[in-house]
């Protein structure tokens, strides 16, 4: 059976404190290339993976119940906050954002960039 991509829906943990707003996902197999988070204007949360690639047809593929991306969720943010100035890790298949908490929501579309094998941190770029 050959291999499907297939876009998955990430399942997330979200963490408040009285100043920051932490969201973690789960999104085994990812290259920190391979993944954008996006803070939009009307506070949601845009998380997405790219497929790295599926198996070559020289392997038999007997169960597939996971993939290497695509990956993908838009969630709206319970709180307002500033996109500019979170900040961005993914370690061990796991991408973790925090974000201060603001008066109005700050767009920003964050960018990781390798830190070493599969970890990553994160570079802001402002949105209009």
């Amino acid at each position: 059976m050959p291999e499907k991509a297939k876009i998955q829906q990430v399942p997330l943990k979200v963490y408040r404190t009285t100043d920051r707003l932490t969201v973690a996902a789960p999104m085994a197999g990812m290259e920190p290339a391979n993944l954008t988070i996006e803070i939009t204007d009307d506070g949601r949360l845009l998380l997405d993976g790219e497929v790295r690639g599926l198996l070559k047809d020289a392997k038999e593929l007997l169960l597939d119940e996971w993939s290497v991306g695509a990956y993908y969720r838009d969630y709206t943010l319970p709180v307002p906050v500033d996109g500019s100035q979170a900040m961005a890790t993914y370690g061990n298949g796991v991408l973790v954002v925090t974000f201060p908490i603001s008066e109005r929501s700050v767009p920003a579309r964050l960018t990781l960039s390798s830190t070493g094998t599969a970890h990553g941190m994160s570079d802001n770029i402002a949105l209009p």
